[in-house]
């Protein structure tokens, strides 16, 4: 067996690779670890609507509950609502059963500490090494030191839903908005949130069965939202992957609004409100040139780091930067919250729209964004990390450099699971980017494949 934990969490094909044994005995590992802090911990538990979340859900509290810990239950809710119920519970840490933007048959496990934040590395390599050594942890104890399943004081979904509505302090009422909750976790909250606060909603996929999470729907498929939203005269769509910690917004035209156009929109706020801490965005290797162009002709400046939004957070954290994130729709706004959450972000997207007075479109069309192409290299693992140590690739590379000539990069980076080298180009003009990768591409692969 090798690595269980990815950057993020335990992901797999629900009880094929993903199995019951499986989660049990990431409960009974995940428990006997955070004992080491409580005696007796108590784990909030969050899933999506995927139809293996009852049975990963059942199996890692059965787990925890052998252990001595305490189990809170708070059902179907986004992953961001279990980092922000973790803290108002008090719970020692927290669960939650997703596989994200990924497909129903696929599922995750995911741990948050006390504070919201995702388990310390140290602790995951913990509870791996536990099972990955099949060390029985158990002593199998008995009576009154068995855990329970508690009943939450108060009613999770009304606690997030009043949280995000805090977030936001401009009117929204009358405001026409289409929403796509991907068939996820945000199919209630969602609703609920944007009703509370007065805008005229159409839901889209918003009824789960089990099976249609991310079917055609939601931030990785927006195309019936931009469709709609033309249609109703909406001012803006706003759609959420299965666990409903991305946004991918519309514009009034059907336009994509992406991560990075996002991020810039609010970062212009937060800089026009004397609110952008240390006047940084953080960003991630694959964000756009014109990203990084609009950060910096607003004053600011980009802290870059690598691809995930655990990089992003962890650089955040050191830098005291406040907002950050993906191109995917993954953003972070530190000042409110410890995760990504598609919800919040949606809120502070149409706090800056209001404020700046324009339409979605026109605050879009302020920013350019490059073509980017993405063309893969079929290399040998080994090889995956030597291909600047070629003398043939790398004066190819810096060839390709010169000639974008602050105008448009290359961006190679190694594949995390397959025996690939990403080449991305960004540039001006599509069709040239788009040979040089595929010229790149194919220069590597003969050269270490």
């Amino acid at each position: 067996m090798g690595r269980l934990f990815g950057t993020d969490g335990v992901r797999g094909i629900a009880n094929s690779e993903l199995t019951p044994e499986l989660a049990f005995n990431l409960g009974k590992a995940g428990a006997y670890v955070l004992s080491k802090k409580e005696q007796r911990p108590v784990v909030l538990i969050g899933k999506d609507t995927r139809i293996s979340g009852d049975m990963l859900e059942d199996a890692i509290s059965a787990g925890i509950l052998a252990m001595g810990g305490n189990v809170i239950k708070v059902g179907v809710l986004p992953t961001p609502a279990v980092a922000y119920l973790v803290r108002h519970y008090k719970a020692t840490a927290g669960v939650v059963i997703s596989a994200s933007h990924n497909t129903f048959e696929y599922n995750g496990i995911k741990f948050f500490n006390g504070e919201g934040f995702k388990l310390d590395d140290t602790l995951e390599e913990e509870i791996e090494d536990i099972i990955i050594r099949n060390i029985d942890v158990n002593s199998h104890i008995t009576g009154d030191k068995l855990g329970r399943c508690l009943e939450a004081e108060e009613d999770a979904l009304e606690l997030y839903a009043k949280f995000l509505e805090s977030t936001i302090d401009v009117s929204l009422k009358g405001m026409k908005i289409v929403l796509d909750c991907a068939n996820g976790a945000s199919y209630k909250v969602a609703e609920r949130v944007f009703y509370d606060l007065g805008a005229e909603i159409t839901v889209l996929a918003k009824q789960p069965n089990g099976i249609n999470i991310n079917d055609a729907c939601g931030s990785t498929h927006p195309e019936k939202l931009q469709k709609i939203v033309v249609e109703k005269g909406a001012a803006i769509g706003l759609a959420f992957d299965g666990d409903a910690d991305r946004l991918i917004a519309v514009d009034e035209q059907g336009r994509i609004i992406d991560g990075d156009k996002t991020i810039l929109m609010c970062a212009k706020m937060l800089k026009e409100s004397g609110l952008l801490v240390n006047n940084l965005v953080t960003a991630t290797v694959m964000s756009n040139l014109g990203f990084h162009k609009g950060v910096e002709a607003m004053g600011a400046k980009v802290e870059v780091t690598a691809v995930g939004d655990r990089y992003v957070l962890e650089s955040m954290l050191k830098s005291g930067g406040i907002i950050g994130g993906e191109q995917s729709g993954h953003i972070i706004f530190l000042n409110y919250t410890t995760t990504g959450d598609g919800i919040l972000s949606a809120l502070q997207l149409l706090k800056a729209i209001k404020l700046s007075g324009k339409k979605p479109s026109e605050l879009s069309d302020e920013i350019t964004i490059y073509p980017q192409v993405l063309k893969n290299a079929a290399i040998k693992n080994e090889n995956k990390k030597n291909y600047m140590e070629d003398t043939e690739i790398s004066a190819e590379i810096k060839r390709v450099e010169e000639l974008m000539a602050g105008e448009g990069r290359v961006l190679i980076r190694p594949s995390g699971t397959e025996p690939l080298v990403r080449v991305m180009i960004e540039g001006k003009d599509i069709e040239t980017i788009a040979k040089l990768a595929q010229d790149l591409a194919l220069l590597i692969t003969k050269r270490l494949g």
